[in-house]
């Protein structure tokens, strides 16, 4: 299995770890990958996805769903006019 996030493509950074005396040992940083059911078109399935890329599905979805509304400055009358 890869470690591959599908939704930002994020894989495995490779660097150096530093000891005090500046020793360099060569290590890899991983995708922080999470194990999440998902439900599409009607089944649920098991997807490996980064937190990040988990978190940018629920956004989009949950925009998609969301009601457009007039944003709040455009709602509120204009404070030119002064009330007699």
């Amino acid at each position: 299995m890869s470690r591959v996030c599908p939704v930002t493509g994020k894989g495995p950074l490779s660097g150096n770890n530093r000891s005090h005396s500046l020793r360099a040992t060569r290590r890899v940083q991983n995708p922080n990958l999470q194990k999440f059911k998902l439900n599409v078109n009607g089944k649920m399935i098991t997807v490996r996805l980064s937190a990040r890329g988990y978190r940018t599905l629920m956004k989009a979805q949950k925009a998609k769903t969301k009601k457009i509304t007039a944003p709040k400055a455009e709602a509120k009358a204009p404070a030119t006019e002064t009330a007699k």
